[in-house]
């Protein structure tokens, strides 16, 4: 497989999606270029693959032919690492399975691994960056201030420059669903009339239906992804999300799913009946006592759609214990969750600057006394 750099019409150089123009720049001449119009002048710009000798001819196709058995049915037990050539200095570039989208680690250029986004896993959608590494360093920062006790080089300068701008592969899910639901409710009143208390109890027969549409539920479908990161940078607006192209992945790491839908079936069915089953069951209105007799949601017209969706990942491993600590924060709207490391050094700092004053005070007192 062929890897691919999104090159400037002007000048050659390598071309990177900008967030906060939501167009491209290069880095080189400064030219800008929307998608639209990179699109216009293909082929003449836009994704270049780079050219091979005989020798990476053979070692792309076995590769290939690696990849498609793995594809088929058969997958390995662990990550085999799989080497590309930069087409901007020839460099070898080394990823696992699931890298889409890279950078050369000697000439910096981004590079796309064509083949890993070919045949059925083309995603459909991709939702672009809205937040650049800047806005995002800002949000880190902002997100810190009140975390006293956070390592400095959790946010030392070498940890800042690691943030990293991933793509990550995503299921949507997508239907309609016909819901009905039965029952039986009650009201009571009670008044008292002398020595006398009396209540009356009336009974309602209560029906509720209604079709609803339901767009673009997520799971994530990355094997290696941590779980908490993905899920807790949600929710995503994606009707913003634009149809595919590979140039959007210019500039930013990207990883192809190792996840398939049917593995996420049985479970996404359930929860859009559990929600079409509480949305009815909030529409009845307020009595006393309520017996649900029936209810059931049909589901209609179900579509699973693949795409791409922004996150902005830094990580840390804590040198004594080896555990890994993270910040993610959405590409989109900014949101932001982590699992912080402890310096217990301040800790015990803050401890001597509270207590030990506070000791001395009562001692003092005591003394005094």
């Amino acid at each position: 497989m062929a890897t691919v750099s999104i090159k400037c019409p002007n000048c050659g150089g390598g071309l990177q999606f900008d967030p906060a123009g939501q167009d491209y720049e290069c880095e080189y001449c400064l030219s800008r270029f929307t998608q639209e119009e990179l699109e216009r002048i293909a082929p003449k710009a836009g994704a270049e693959p780079a050219e091979s000798n005989g020798a990476d001819a053979q070692a792309g196709k076995t590769a290939q032919q690696q990849e498609s058995f793995q594809e088929d049915g058969e997958s390995s037990d662990t990550e085999q690492a799989k080497v590309y050539t930069c087409p901007s200095c020839g460099a070898e570039i080394v990823t696992d399975d699931t890298t889409a989208a890279s950078f050369c680690f000697y000439c910096h250029n981004p590079v796309i691994l064509q083949g890993r986004l070919e045949g059925k896993y083309h995603p459909d959608y991709v939702l672009p960056f809205a937040i650049d590494r800047e806005q995002a360093t800002e949000i880190f920062f902002g997100w810190l201030k009140k975390k006293r006790f956070v390592p400095s080089d959790f946010y030392g300068p070498e940890q800042i420059e690691k943030m990293t701008g991933v793509y990550f592969p995503y299921w949507l899910y997508s239907c309609q669903v016909d819901g009905r639901l039965d029952g039986e409710g009650t009201r009571l009143r009670v008044w008292q009339a002398g020595n006398m208390q009396y209540t009356e109890t009336q009974k309602y027969d209560v029906s509720r239906s209604g079709t609803m549409d339901i767009d673009h539920v997520p799971r994530n479908a990355l094997k290696k992804a941590d779980k908490k990161l993905v899920e807790r940078v949600m929710p995503f607006d994606t009707r913003t999300m634009k149809p595919f192209s590979m140039g959007f992945l210019s500039g930013f790491f990207a990883e192809k799913r190792d996840m398939e839908r049917e593995q996420f079936q049985a479970e996404v069915e359930q929860e859009v009946r559990g929600f079409a089953a509480d949305s009815l069951k909030s529409s009845i209105g307020s009595y006393n006592t309520m017996n649900i007799r029936s209810q059931e949601a049909k589901i209609r017209g179900p579509k699973w759609e693949y795409a791409l969706l922004p996150v902005w990942t830094l990580t840390y491993k804590e040198a004594k214990t080896g555990t890994i600590y993270y910040f993610a924060c959405n590409g989109q709207s900014g949101k932001v969750c982590g699992k912080l490391p402890v310096d217990t050094k301040k800790l015990w700092i803050f401890f001597a600057q509270i207590f030990v004053p506070l000791l001395a005070a009562l001692l003092a007192v005591g003394y005094l006394i």
